[in-house]
C-alpha cells in the first residue's frame, strides 16, 4: 500500500537519529441459471467477500473518459475483455455511482441492473461458454464519487486545489471511475483514452501515446501492457509541467508536476538513481515505465501506481524509495488476499533502511537494537499482527513493526540468504500473485531452516517476540 508518513512517524522519528437501466433481474446473481451459472459477486477474499467478482478472468481494460473540471462530470465508455472460467449466464462488474446508459456483450445489447452500492450485474443475450473470450462495453455518465472512510484517508475520486481531479486509494479506487473486477487477484492490461478541456492534461500509468486537440478538448492515450492490479491504475487531471528522461536500459521516465508540487523536483530527479539501487537488490526493474505523478495537495499518503507512483505534497525521499520498491513488492508480485499485505508494505518499508545503509552508511544492526530497546515496553507497538491482521487493520503495523520484522529475518537467515530471497522471490512470482504462507514456505525451503517459531513470533503474535527471535543468532 502507500507509504503514509504519519503512520510511520513513530519508528522513523525513533530511528532517524538514527441508475437508469433496463429492467432489473429478479434472480440472485450468485445462483445457477439453467446449464450455465452466474458469476459470483465476490472473488473469494475472506477479508472483503464482495470485492471483485467470480466467473471470469479479466484480461484487459480499454477505458475512455471525458472529464470537465468546471462541472465535475465524467462521461465514460469502457470495454472489459475477459475469459469465462465456467459456462456463464450472468456476471458482475464493480462500479460506484454513475448512470449506466447501455451495456453490450460481444456487440449485442445486454440486460443489466444495479445491486448494493457497487455491483453492476450483466446478463448477456446468450450464455458464454467456459474458456470463451468475450468483451463487455459499458457507457456511463455522472459525477464521480469519493469516500472519506478509507483506512489511510480519503480514497476514490478527489478534487485538487487547482480545480483538477484525481483518483487514488487502496484497496479500492478503480471502481470509482470505470467498471472493473476490483481485486488484485485479477490483474489485466490497461489502456486509457482521456479527454479534458484544452489547457488541462490527463496523466495516467503506462506509456504515453498520441495527444491531439480538437474543438477545445485535448485527448491523450496511455497504455500499460503488463498485467496490473486495478488499484494501481489512476487518472490525474491538472495543469501539469513535465520532465522526461530515460533509464539506462531505455525505459522512459516521466515526471508530472501539478501546481504546488515544485518542492518535490529534487526527489524526482533521483528516480533513476533509486531504480538502479533497488534493481541491484531486488533484480531487474519489472515496470515498463518510471517517474512519478506529483500532486499539489497533501492527502496523507502516496500510492505505488504502476510504474509511475503518485505522491502527496508532503512526500520526501524515503517515500520515493518506498513507492519505487513496490514496483517489485506489491505491483509485479501482488497479494492473493489483503491478509498478505506485509508482502507489499513490510518489504517496501525495509527498502528505506537498505537505502540508508547503502547511501548513508547506517549500521542497521545498531539501529535495530536501539529501536527494540526503546520500544521494549510499548505494548501498542507490538500489538498489530503482520499477517492475517483482520479486515480494516491491514496498515496498522506494516510500516514500523514490519521493518523490524524483516531486519530480524535478515539476522536470522544471514545476509547471503537474505540477499538471495530479496531477488528470487519477485522473480519467481513476477506479474503474478502470492500469499504470505507461500513466502514462509519459500524461505524455509531456500535456507533449509525451520523458521515456523520465528514467523509465528514476529508475524502472527500480538506481543513482543521472545528473546531468541528478537535477537536471532
Amino acid at each position: 500500500m502507500p507509504y503514509r508518513r504519519v503512520r510511520a512517524a513513530v519508528l522513523c522519528g525513533l530511528i532517524s537519529t538514527l441508475a437508469a437501466c433496463t429492467a432489473p433481474e429478479s434472480a440472485d446473481p450468485g445462483q445457477p441459471g439453467g446449464e450455465a451459472e452466474a458469476g459470483a459477486a465476490g472473488i473469494g477474499d475472506p477479508y472483503y467477500p464482495n470485492a471483485g467478482n467470480g466467473g471470469y478472468d479479466a484480461t484487459g481494460y480499454l477505458v475512455s473518459v471525458r472529464y470537465d473540471p468546471s462541472s465535475g462530470r465524467l462521461r465514460g465508455d469502457t470495454t472489459v475483455t475477459a475469459e469465462a472460467t465456467h459456462d456463464l449466464d450472468r456476471f458482475n462488474l464493480d462500479l460506484r455511482g454513475f448512470t449506466v446508459s447501455s451495456v453490450e456483450v460481444d456487440g449485442e445489447p445486454a440486460r443489466f441492473s444495479r445491486e448494493d452500492d457497487f455491483e453492476l450485474v450483466v446478463t448477456p443475450a446468450r450464455p458464454l461458454p467456459k474458456g470463451s473470450t468475450f468483451s463487455t462495453r459499458v457507457r456511463y455518465t455522472g459525477k464521480p464519487q469519493g469516500s472519506a472512510d478509507a483506512q489511510l484517508g480519503g480514497d476514490g475520486w478527489q478534487r485538487s486545489p487547482s480545480g483538477g481531479a484525481f483518483v487514488l486509494g487502496e484497496p479500492r479506487s478503480a471502481s470509482y471511475w470505470y467498471p472493473v473486477n476490483e481485486h488484485p487477484r485479477d490483474k489485466a492490461t490497461f489502456e486509457l483514452r482521456a479527454s479534458v478541456p484544452k489547457g488541462w492534461s490527463a496523466v495516467s500509468i503506462g506509456r504515453r501515446g498520441e495527444e491531439s486537440t480538437k474543438d477545445g478538448w485535448t485527448t491523450t492515450t496511455w497504455k500499460e501492457p503488463d498485467p496490473v492490479a486495478s488499484y494501481l491504475t489512476t487518472i490525474v487531471i491538472d495543469r501539469f509541467s513535465f520532465q522526461r528522461g530515460e533509464l539506462e536500459d531505455g525505459t522512459p521516465v516521466l515526471n508530472a508536476f501539478a501546481p504546488g508540487s515544485d518542492a518535490m523536483r529534487d526527489e524526482a530527479a533521483r528516480v533513476a538513481e533509486i531504480v538502479e539501487f533497488l534493481a541491484g537488490r531486488f533484480g531487474e526493474y519489472p515496470a515498463t515505465t518510471a517517474g512519478g505523478i506529483y500532486l499539489g495537495t497533501d492527502i496523507g499518503y502516496s500510492l505505488e501506481t504502476q510504474g509511475r507512483p503518485t505522491y502527496t505534497r508532503s512526500a520526501d525521499l524515503d517515500t520515493v524509495v518506498h513507492e519505487i520498491a513496490h514496483q517489485w513488492y506489491g505491483n509485479s508480485v501482488s497479494v492473493r488476499s489483503w491478509a498478505d499485505i506485509c508482502l507489499n508494505e513490510c518489504f517496501a518499508s525495509y527498502s528505506q533502511w537498505l537505502w540508508a545503509e547503502h547511501k548513508e552508511g547506517d549500521d542497521l544492526d545498531a539501529r535495530y537494537r536501539r529501536a527494540v530497546e526503546q520500544l521494549r515496553d510499548d505494548a501498542a507497538f507490538w500489538a498489530p499482527r503482520l499477517y492475517d491482521m483482520g479486515a480494516g487493520h491491514e496498515f496498522e503495523g506494516v510500516y514500523d513493526k514490519g521493518i523490524l520484522a524483516i531486519h530480524a529475518l535478515r539476522q536470522r537467515i544471514g545476509d547471503s540468504a537474505f540477499d538471495r530471497v530479496l531477488r528470487e522471490w519477485p522473480a519467481k512470482h513476477r506479474e503474478g500473485n502470492a500469499s504470505w504462507p507461500q513466502f514462509e514456505e519459500y524461505v524455509q525451503r531456500s535456507t533449509g531452516q525451520d523458521l515456523r517459531g520465528f514467523f509465528d513470533a514476529w508475524f502472527r503474535s500480538t506481543k513482543r517476540p521472545p528473546q531468541p527471535h528478537l535477537y536471532p543468532s
